[in-house]
Parts: C-alpha cells; sequence; structure tokens
C-alpha cells in the first residue's frame, strides 16, 4: 500500500487548516463545502432560485420533493481536484454531476481559474442540473439530442442577483464560436444528429446552435407552440425528420436563425425575485466525525475501481479508527469496506452505524448488500440466507418508500441468486425507474421487465428516452439496437435478444460509477 496516495486523496478535498466543512440542506439540494456559513447558503439558495426559475418559465409545478430525489453537491477546493476524482479524461473537467438511483451527485470546485467567456463551474453545474430537471419533470418522453442540450444551453447561464431576480436565457459567450456555422451544422442535419457521434469541432457547432434554436424558439409564444408541437409528435412516435416538418423547410430555418444570432442584443428574460421565492435553506456544520471521513466519503460517492477501492478503503479505515459508533463514520466505512471486497467488514460497519441510527437507511442497504455480496462470491443457492439478504432491502424501503435505491437492489437480488425474480420484485423495479427516470441503467433495466410481461408499446417509450440521450454511451447503443430489433420482424423477443444482459429482467447494477 502506497500511503502517499491516502495523502493525496485527503489532500484534494479538503481546503484550509482553518476551513470548518458545512452542510447546507434545501428543497431539492444538500451540499457539503468547507466555506464560510453565509458563502454555502447564499450558492445554495442560487441553486434553488435556478431550479425555481425553471419552474417558473415553463408552468412548472413543484411537488414535495423526497430527500432521496434531491441532488448532493461536494464542493472541492480546486479545479485540480475536480480534475484527480473525475479520473481518466479529465484534464479539461471543471465540474461533473452524475445522475443514479442510489442518490444524483454532483462535484464543483470552490476556487476556480474561470474563462473570459463565462464558461465557469458554475454554468457547468447548472447545465448538468438542467438535465437533471428535464429528465426529473418534463414527462417520459424521448428528446432529441438538440433540444437535451439546447434546453440545458440555454438555462445554464442563468444570473442569479443578489436581489433574488434572475435574468434567463442569456447569450452564452463560450457558445458564439459556431454560432452562424451552418455549413457544419445545417438545420437538416442538427434536427436528426446524435452529438455522440459528432467529432470534438463539430460537437462544439451543435452545442451552439442547439441553444441558438432553442432560444429562437423559445422567445415567441408561436414559435413555443411550434416546439410544443414537435415534441408532442414525437411522442406519439413519428421519426425525427417527419417530426422536424414543423419547423417548416430546414433552409428557410437557417436563414432565419442567422438572422436571430445577428440581432443587436439577445438579453434573455428577466424573472423578479417575488417570482423565484423558495423555501428555507438551513446551514449547520459537520461534526468532528463527519468532518474527518469527507476525504473518504467525496472519493468513494465519486465511484471506484479495482486499484482505487483498497486505497479509499485504508484511507476510510485510518479516518474512522477515533469515531467507533458515529453513523456518519461507519456508514462512509461500510461503503467503503464493500467497494473493496471485504463483505464482513463491511457489515460489521453497518452494524455500527445502525447501532447508532436504528433509521439509517444507507446502513440499511450497505448490510443487505454485504450480505448479498458474500453469498454471491460463494455461489451460495440456499435460498433462506438469499431471502435474508433481501430483508434488509426491505426495512430500508419501508423506511423510505420513495426512495428507488433499495427497491433497485431488492430486484438485484434475485439476479445474483440465479433465482428468477418475483413480481413484487418487478413492480418495485418500475416504481424505482419512476422515482429515478434520470437513471438510465434503471431505464433499461425497467424496459427489460415491460418485455418480459408482453408490455411492448411500454418498453418502447423507455427504449426510446434512452436511446435518443445524448449522455447515454453504450446504453443508447444498446437501447438503439433494442427498438431495432422491437420494430423488426423479431418483436419482443429479438428485442430481449438485443438488450443482452442490461436489459435481462433479473439483472440490476449496484454500480456508482
Amino acid at each position: 500500500m502506497k500511503w502517499g496516495w491516502l495523502a493525496a486523496v485527503a489532500l484534494m478535498v479538503s481546503g484550509s487548516a482553518q476551513a470548518a466543512w458545512q452542510e447546507a440542506s434545501s428543497s431539492h439540494f444538500v451540499v457539503y463545502s468547507d466555506d464560510t456559513p453565509e458563502a454555502l447558503k447564499t450558492f445554495t439558495q442560487k441553486l434553488e432560485r435556478f431550479d425555481k426559475a425553471m419552474r417558473v418559465m415553463r408552468g412548472i409545478g413543484d411537488d414535495q420533493p423526497t430527500p432521496a430525489s434531491r441532488v448532493t453537491v461536494y464542493v472541492v477546493r480546486n479545479e485540480d481536484a475536480i480534475h484527480k476524482l473525475y479520473g481518466k479524461k479529465g484534464s479539461d473537467v471543471a465540474g461533473f454531476y452524475d445522475p443514479r438511483a442510489s442518490g444524483s451527485v454532483a462535484f464543483v470546485p470552490r476556487k476556480s481559474s474561470g474563462t473570459d467567456d463565462g464558461f465557469t463551474p458554475l454554468v457547468i453545474l447548472l447545465h448538468e442540473y438542467a438535465h437533471h430537471f428535464m429528465f426529473s419533470n418534463m414527462g417520459s418522453a424521448p428528446f432529441p439530442g438538440w433540444v437535451v442540450e439546447g434546453f440545458a444551453e440555454f438555462n445554464a447561464p442563468t444570473n442569479i442577483k443578489d436581489d433574488g431576480s434572475a435574468v434567463i436565457g442569456v447569450a452564452p459567450q463560450f457558445r458564439a464560436w459556431g454560432m452562424l456555422d451552418d455549413n457544419t451544422m445545417p438545420a437538416s442535419r442538427l434536427l436528426v444528429t446524435d452529438p455522440q457521434k459528432l467529432p470534438g469541432e463539430a460537437r462544439g457547432v451543435f452545442y451552439s446552435r442547439s441553444w441558438l434554436l432553442m432560444d429562437y424558439l423559445m422567445v415567441d409564444p408561436a414559435r413555443r407552440a411550434l416546439l410544443s408541437s414537435y415534441l408532442a409528435a414525437i411522442k406519439k412516435g413519428a421519426s425525427l425528420p417527419e417530426a422536424a416538418k414543423v419547423f417548416g423547410p430546414p433552409g428557410k430555418l437557417d436563414r432565419e436563425l442567422n438572422g436571430y444570432a445577428t440581432r443587436p442584443s439577445l438579453t434573455g428574460f428577466v424573472l423578479s425575485a417575488d417570482k423565484l421565492s423558495i423555501g428555507e435553506v438551513t446551514v449547520h456544520p459537520l461534526s468532528a466525525a463527519e468532518a474527518a471521513i469527507m476525504p473518504a466519503r467525496i472519493a468513494s460517492t465519486r465511484g471506484v475501481d479495482g486499484k482505487s477501492a483498497p486505497v479509499i478503503a485504508a484511507l476510510a479505515r485510518q479516518l474512522a479508527a477515533p469515531y467507533p459508533n458515529d453513523p456518519a463514520v461507519q456508514n462512509e466505512l461500510a461503503e467503503a469496506e464493500f467497494d473493496a471486497g471485504d463483505f464482513a467488514a463491511a457489515q460489521a460497519a453497518a452494524s455500527r452505524a445502525m447501532a447508532s441510527d436504528p433509521k439509517s437507511v444507507h446502513a440499511l442497504v450497505y448490510a443487505g448488500m454485504a450480505r448479498m455480496g458474500a453469498l454471491h462470491k460463494a455461489d451460495s443457492a440456499d435460498a433462506k440466507q438469499w431471502a435474508e439478504a433481501r430483508g434488509w432491502f426491505s426495512k430500508a424501503n419501508h423506511l423510505d418508500p420513495e426512495n428507488p435505491w433499495p427497491l433497485a437492489l431488492y430486484f438485484s437480488s434475485f439476479a445474483l441468486a440465479k433465482q428468477a425474480p418475483s413480481t413484487n420484485a418487478r413492480a418495485g423495479l418500475l416504481y424505482a425507474q419512476v422515482l429515478a427516470p434520470f437513471d438510465l441503467n434503471l431505464s433499461l433495466q425497467a424496459a427489460g421487465v415491460l418485455l418480459e410481461q408482453n408490455k411492448p408499446d411500454d418498453a418502447r417509450k423507455l427504449l426510446e428516452v434512452v436511446a435518443y440521450n445524448p449522455h447515454g454511451g453504450d446504453l443508447s447503443m444498446m437501447a438503439s439496437k433494442a427498438l431495432d430489433a422491437l420494430n423488426g420482424a423479431g418483436g419482443v423477443s429479438a428485442a430481449r435478444v438485443a438488450l443482452g444482459a442490461e436489459g435481462d429482467p433479473a439483472k440490476a447494477t449496484t454500480d456508482k460509477s
């Protein structure tokens, strides 16, 4: 074990020696930072007003969010810390977001070098939260790539002012380059392109033109109606080229967009403070134990692999040693030990956490995961022991019925046990997908269950959502193949084969990466 690695991990997420970790809690966010309470409260209020501004702009109400549906934001020291947390290909990353059923998280730096064109870590966070907002609040319809990215780019530069007002739809200076490039990205291409398949320069133009088209449609009520008609056509099953006909001839649309882009000013929409009232934001300092374990917690939450898991587990043991009875510390230790494959140690730590906090859903979940991991490692076929393991997830579900994580894990227990999932397990997975529509892997699994239940229309809707997602990567490609199979001669059977292991209704994931 190279203990220098542990020091590096600890240093990259900690602040100054005098800093005290704080937690801010609001309706839609939990934010951790080693900044001052006042600065953290202001930052969290801005995030809440951003959420409210998107709701006001689109007439979306605010159902009471559950604790599990909130986004957790970790504010780390600087961009170098972000690069290290992100891992490979992270040298140009200034902040990132990870949607997951176990709890969506974001990582941003407290200090940033910034850029002259306004492309700041906060803008990146708002861009990613706009994705989260779209998939959580705007229905289960598939959104083409330009809509997904255009929506995020439209909202990301929002200026939340000190008086509580906001200007939304501000022209992003960092997208000025490429905005008029209708040669690289004409409307005929923009409206049907998957940005994942574009090379770097063309992808930049795609983002710029997507913002331009979204802004063009949003500023005028008649054009907003065109956007609504376009999305409604896609929801009813129209192909992207067919739906795009609502905008008229592509060449004419290009000319209109270029004319719009060259107007003297693109000012955005001003929302007064009285329209952006938000709930209470509370801030409190973390205890000495909670602050001490934070470096390991951030690293574990980010996600580990076979190389880093033992390092983080060793760090967690070192930091947890002085706090054997603290539930937050023991919860992190349980997670780190599980990630490192020491299931007995993980279960012991989860038990200590539960002894101090019997209502800890996290501890219940990791007790079940540790037991499940041990049984799987032993290749156990003991139905009684597997039932005991999934019982932990049932207890967690009873404590927090609106949390998708225990439901997904309950389902996955049957796959690991090499058993067919029960009716309740299948129903639980489908409900978990409703609770966490932003988790694409969960959507694929739910599509697999629906195909197994011979509900091709319902499965198709989920597959389309995943296939169209511009951040879906391999999952989007798998969904596309399953869609092609479902719509072909093979139908449901062929689609199930195309989904393979990821779509197998006897499989769910606990991966955090």
